[in-house]
């Protein structure tokens, strides 16, 4: 066992591949378009080519098994042998393709956010009889790969504790039973592995432990020190460098403190004054990785204060070692080949690969190394910062009460009982996409280009009408992402061209950088609904990105407070609100599928965070008349947490995943409706279709979810919905899968209407 670690090292790093080969090769292998053996080849080649840049940027400690066919935490519950018994088959990467996408007649595990990112993990499932194994195949393949290449690396893993809190119980369990009742049964596995890495000649292992910045119970805290105390005396093991990010580690501290553990990794950037208070002295005897280079933005590392926080450190703790405040995963790769950025922005910036840079040349200068610098920032442009009004100001005026709307959007739209709708999206065909990027690269006409859109649209709303929704999408063939089309339409945005981030499995986004005071100089959706109302007699919704999302899902300024950002995109979202109502669209959708995501780890500054992101929600949809039916969106983040504030919102109906989580979200809407939370008094559409799986429900299983439903939510306000938008789908799933959700709610319409509702 060694207790020298490098002068610096990275938390993780991207593995979707810098042109998302990763994505490519997953998809065409899903498809039978690639075997296993070439699938394997890419993910070998991605692995190798990250270690060597790492090792040729100069970076000390490399990390190994950070990377992930799907997600590092179902990575984690393979390595445990935590894989449900309804999941296990001879082939292996089907059982685990099972688990994130599902399979045929067999749904796929929950998936959720992880903490208050847009990555999306897979839920193990634990229960009282879960059978734990080791199966360390993948973190020593890794490190044995690394070394073919003349390099040593230390594995990174998700800490015992974090897996446990992050999972749920599996059903059947008995009432008040938690996964981390078994704590005791993973650490055991926890050091077979750790044994084995040490026979294997490993030095240092990452155990990542993100959870202890969230508030944490006295038990839940004695569990930390009991697994780190047990793995910390095991005779044979590597050292242990316990990560934490995210967030301030707070009465976590202490506790980790008095465990055996070598190493802990801080989170400089969120809590920079940790860095320069006198709790980090309790960690003296032990390294402290300082996360002084912020892994989720892409701004360039004030070098001062960054240089500054680490001697603070060093002074208190003594051994200090120049790292990123998390894992890499959440930013592009390289911003030298944005090329079109305008060079003054392109200069203030740091993708992954220069943060490696900053990281390194940090250490240097801690170690005094001759010749060594980190250019400084450039000095900031003057920019006229629009001040966002108080809140209060904001929600002044507004709409009716929601009784009076409901009446007056009844008479207008004329909809069924339980109405059939979608949330946005349909299908993005290759041939839209390869169009869009021809369009980009002036390889196309803007005329050809819009022809293409207008006959996808028409045959988009045929479709619907054939399958007989009630509310119909245009099914957006114009829009790139839903974040950032509306970015490249509003002044204060900039966009990449490679700027990818891994989202979950093969999904990717290209989150705007938003720089500047945001402006929307013309109207955005409103030509395109306006055509797609065209088409039909049936009521077309807009559709547009929610303040909060917009500013969560880019890169943003750090000059402004975020509530002042957030208002600033919701006057945009407003303005966009109204020539849509003036346009004629009788059903605007605002959605707020990050809402959730932003709210802060800490019960400390949730209330504030929830006040002001409702406001700003419903500012963005105040300038709509009464007769104007407006609906939001949530998905994969644990809406059932925030259903007070979700209600608050004031939408006149809400669409929310429910069919991946199996009806999670009815159990907190039985309770607002008891009056536990506030009283959910309007339109709900829980999802029956899980998107992000290629599964096609069958109509029964459709039936079986709106019925479930019906026991919390009111006939006449049961909406029936797919989980999310259609975009990742292929036209025949989703076209199969419509006419089963439209046969369910017929059938379920017609025993409601006909008084034989049981």
């Amino acid at each position: 066992m060694t207790s020298s670690f490098p002068g610096s090292t990275v938390l993780g790093y991207p593995r979707i591949g810098p042109d998302r080969e990763l994505k490519r090769a997953l998809e065409a292998y899903w498809e039978g378009r690639l075997d296993r053996a070439a699938l394997e080849r890419t993910a070998r080649r991605l692995r190798e080519d990250t270690w060597r840049r790492l090792a040729e940027l100069g970076l000390g400690g490399l990390p190994s098994n950070t990377f992930s066919y799907y997600d590092h935490v179902l990575d984690t519950a393979v390595l445990l042998g935590a894989v449900p018994d309804r999941y296990r088959n001879d082939d292996d990467l089907a059982a685990y393709f099972a688990m994130a996408r599902g399979a045929d007649g067999l749904p796929p595990l929950r998936m959720t956010k992880w903490f208050d990112t847009n990555y999306h993990y897979i839920v193990p499932e634990i229960g009282p009889d879960t059978v734990f194994s080791l199966d360390a195949a993948k973190p020593l393949s890794e490190v044995r790969e690394a070394r073919a290449l003349g390099l040593e690396t230390r594995p990174v893993l998700v800490g015992p504790v974090t897996f446990l809190l992050l999972s749920q119980a599996a059903p059947g369990s008995p009432d008040g039973f938690a996964p981390l009742d078994r704590l005791d049964d993973v650490v055991e596995v926890y050091g077979r592995l750790l044994g084995a890495l040490a026979a294997e000649g490993v030095g240092w292992v990452q155990l990542d432990e993100p959870a202890l910045v969230a508030d944490r119970t006295p038990a839940e805290l004695a569990a930390v020190e009991a697994a780190y105390g047990r793995l910390g005396g095991l005779a044979e093991r590597p050292a242990l460098l316990v990560a934490t990010y995210f967030g301030s580690l707070g009465e976590a501290l202490p506790v980790l403190a008095r465990t055996p553990v070598e190493a802990v990794a801080l989170d400089l950037a969120v809590d920079p004054a940790l860095g320069t208070a006198g709790d980090v002295g309790l960690l003296a005897g032990k390294t402290v990785v300082a996360g002084v280079v912020p892994g989720r933005d892409v701004w360039r590392t004030d070098r001062d204060r960054a240089l500054a926080t680490l001697h603070a450190v060093r002074e208190q703790a003594g051994r200090v070692v120049a790292g990123t405040s998390c894992s890499l995963l959440h930013v592009p790769y390289d911003v030298e080949r944005e090329t079109d950025l305008d060079p003054a922005l392109r200069g203030r910036l740091a993708f992954a690969e220069q943060k490696v840079a900053e990281v390194v040349a940090l250490a240097a200068l801690l170690a005094d190394v001759p010749g060594t610098d980190v250019p400084r920032l450039p000095a900031p442009q003057a920019q006229a910062q629009a001040q966002a009004p108080a809140s209060g100001a904001r929600a002044t005026g507004g709409r009716a009460p929601y009784a009076v709307r409901a009446a007056a959007q009844a008479e207008r739209l004329k909809l069924p009982l339980f109405p059939v709708t979608t949330i946005g999206s349909f299908p993005q065909t290759g041939e839209l996409r390869r169009a869009r990027a021809a369009l980009a690269d002036g390889e196309m006409g803007e005329a050809a280009y819009e022809s293409m859109v207008r006959a996808e649209i028409e045959h988009v709303i045929a479709v619907q009408e054939r399958l007989g929704l009630d509310v119909l999408v245009h099914g957006e063939p114009e829009r790139n992402d839903m974040v950032q089309y509306f970015a490249e339409h509003l002044d204060g945005f900039a966009v990449t061209r490679h700027g990818w981030v891994q989202s979950y499995g093969s999904r990717c986004t290209r989150p705007p950088i938003l720089h500047g005071d945001v402006r929307r100089p013309e109207p955005i959706t409103v030509r395109w609904a306006r055509y797609a109302q065209s088409l039909t007699s049936r009521p077309v919704k807009g559709m547009l990105t929610g303040p909060v999302t917009i500013v969560a899902w880019s890169f943003v300024r750090d000059d402004l407070p975020l509530r002042d950002v957030v208002f600033q995109v919701a006057d945009a979202v407003r303005e966009e609100v109204r020539d849509l109502e003036e346009a004629g669209i009788g059903v605007i959708q605002v959605d707020e599928p990050a809402l959730r995501e932003l709210l802060p780890l800490r019960r400390a500054g949730q209330a504030a965070y929830l006040e002001w992101s409702v406001v700003a929600y419903r500012w963005a949809t105040s300038g709509a008349g009464d007769h104007t039916q407006i609906h939001t969106h949530l998905c994969y983040s644990d809406a059932d947490q925030i259903l007070a504030a979700i209600d608050a919102l004031d939408a006149d109906v809400t669409s929310v995943e429910s069919a991946r989580s199996r009806g999670r979200v009815l159990a907190g809407v039985a309770g607002v409706a008891d009056g536990k939370g506030g009283g959910f008094g309007r339109g709900l559409g829980p999802g029956v279709y899980d998107i992000h799986s290629p599964r096609v429900p069958g109509a029964d299983e459709v039936e079986r979810l709106l019925e479930e439903a019906l026991r919390v939510v009111p006939a006449d306000r049961l909406w029936v919905n797919p989980d999310c938008g259609l975009k990742t789908r292929s036209h025949e799933q989703v076209e199969a899968a419509l006419a089963n959700v439209t046969e369910a709610a017929a059938r379920l319409r017609e025993r409601h209407t006909s008084g034989t509702a049981s």
